[in-house]
């Protein structure tokens, strides 16, 4: 078996980290390390997974892992194009006569000092797994009463990204398109109607030059006398 690397982007939801360590667990392999956190993106974390197996049960994984619905990407990332770190606080025994070499041992590995107690000294370290574990066996003799180490991060070398050309941005209209509800204005029923009686007034008004006068009331237009 060998070690892997993976990188999963998945949408910042309860109960993600589960399913995928779930997953992984149900085929049999052990997680060596897992580290998770948050991305440039509020909606996006980012899971980093080193397992050790063969290649033929990875790419059996990484197929398992996409149908999950809330899996957005995985990258395996080789060691050689990453930059892996993990950060190791350890509590060391350094008394009046160790105490000096202690010290030594933390500048050889550039690490620094973060509390001092008159039996004891707590170390953090910034490293790959290999400077990590040198450091530890230099630390050993002295007496470690306490150790707590990180999972890995990675991130690829260069200017690319795993999120390049996966999480789209949301489409904002033009400034010219109307994006509220269209103003519709207030007609007349019976268009068609009122129009159509409208040129019939005007057709009869323009057909006769003298108009003729309303009888008076009471009297019918026959009692009206003829007056040629």
């Amino acid at each position: 078996m060998s070690k892997h690397t993976l990188s999963i982007l998945v949408e910042n939801k309860h109960g993600v980290l589960a399913r995928v360590a779930a997953l992984i667990s149900r085929r049999g392999f052990n997680i060596d390390s897992l580290a998770v956190g948050p991305t440039e993106h509020p909606e996006v974390s980012r899971m980093t997974i080193a397992v050790s197996v063969d290649e033929q049960p990875l790419e059996q994984i990484t197929k398992q892992l996409n149908k999950l619905v809330n899996v957005i990407k995985i990258v395996e990332l080789e060691p050689s194009q990453t930059v892996q770190r993990e950060l190791l606080l350890v509590k060391v025994k350094a008394d009046t006569l160790t105490r000096g070499q202690v010290l030594e041992t933390v500048q050889l590995f550039r690490a620094k000092v973060v509390d001092v107690a008159p039996d004891a000294i707590t170390i953090e370290a910034t490293g790959n797994p290999e400077k990590l574990e040198a450091m530890l066996r230099v630390l050993e003799p002295f007496g470690v009463r306490e150790l707590v180490q990180s999972g890995m991060v990675a991130i690829g070398r260069g200017g690319r990204s795993i999120s390049d050309r996966t999480l789209r941005p949301v489409p904002v209209p033009p400034p010219h398109v109307q994006t509220g509800p269209p103003n519709v204005q207030a007609r007349p029923a019976n268009t068609s109607a009122s129009t159509s009686a409208q040129a019939s007034t005007q057709a009869s008004a323009g057909s006769s030059h003298h108009p003729v006068p309303a009888p008076p009331p009471g009297r019918t237009a026959a009692a009206v006398p003829n007056q040629h």
